[in-house]
Parts: structure tokens; sequence; C-alpha cells
């Protein structure tokens, strides 16, 4: 029990948000994937309807399946935490949501196809995390990062022909880029 004692909370929107991505797909194993359509996901619906709204954001807690949520999970309880750490709680949860807002607009906008799943965030603080040093200028890490990251997603979406929403990759990644380089002027 005294190890229980030691255990801290040490990321409160990183850890509640993967609890409420893993809450979202047993809900939906558990549904046959009704929880997904009608709450987890993002595709073009009407206006009128009060959960379109709500899909906005909530497509970013949907997954597919446990290996889509592990995948996207691992990355993001990797940065998240240091992201968190370095900008605050407040600062990550208002660019998980800004993401997330992004990602599905521009969906909606360019797709006929429903989207589900964190992947446009873990993007976005794949990118945010290669920014985040002290120094003024642009990091190193931060060129070659996006250079390889925008060439696998623009490589694999011209030549695979899958479910996977490269473009939602990308535009997490510019998301990403574009907070990152925003907080370190202001820095």
């Amino acid at each position: 029990m005294k190890i229980l004692k030691k255990i801290k909370y040490n990321a409160p929107v990183t850890l509640t948000f993967a609890l409420i991505c893993l809450m979202a797909t047993i809900i939906d194993q558990l549904t046959l994937g009704y929880a997904n359509y009608y709450f987890f996901s993002i595709y073009r619906s009407s206006m009128f309807d009060p959960l379109f709204y709500f899909r906005l954001i909530g497509h970013v807690f949907g997954h597919v399946s446990f290996a889509h949520f592990t995948s996207n999970m691992t990355l993001f309880l990797i940065l998240g935490p240091l992201l968190e750490e370095k900008y605050g709680s407040k600062k990550l949860l208002s660019i998980i949501i800004m993401v997330a807002l992004i990602t599905g607009i521009i969906h909606l906008l360019i797709s006929n196809d429903a989207l589900l799943g964190a992947s446009g965030i873990v993007f976005a603080f794949i990118i945010l995390a290669s920014i985040t040093g002290k120094e003024e200028g642009i990091p190193l890490t931060f060129i070659i990062v996006t250079i390889i990251y925008l060439s696998n997603e623009i490589i694999t979406g011209i030549t695979n022909h899958d479910t996977i929403s490269q473009m939602t990759h990308i535009i997490g990644g510019i998301s990403g880029a574009a907070i990152g380089l925003h907080f370190q002027r202001k820095m």
C-alpha cells in the first residue's frame, strides 16, 4: 500500500485524456461500433444535430480497436507529460481542443469519410516536442523531424490506400508546428 501512495497523477490532462479514450474504446467495443458512429467520429451530418458539435471534438476520443488505441496512446503518454510540464495543463488542454477542432473542420471540408482517433493530436505533439527548446531560433531537431514526418505522410498518402488519414496527421503536425512557434516567440 505504501507504493500506491507514491504514485502521482503527474499529468492530469494527459492521463485524463487517455482514460477518456480508453473508456470510449471500451464503450464502442461493447456497442459494436455504435458509440464511435454517434459520438466518437466526425463526418458530414446536419448542423442542426446537437451531436455534430460534440463530434467536432469528440472524434479524437474514438478508436476503431484496442490496437488503434494503443498505437496512439503510446506516443501520447510519452510526449504528453513532457509537454504538460513545459506548457502547463491549461495550455495543453487548449492545444488538444484546437487540434481536434482544426482537424475535424478541415476533414469535413475535404472528405466524405468518417474520421476518428487521436493521431492528429499525437502528430501535433511530435512536432511540438521537437520545438520546445529554450534557445531562440528554429531548432535543427524541429527541421529534421518535420522533414522526416511530412515526407513519410506524403509518400504513405500517395502509395497506400488504407483507412488511415495521412491528411489528419499532416494537419496535426502543422498545427503543432504553428502552436510551438507561437509559444516559442512568446517565451
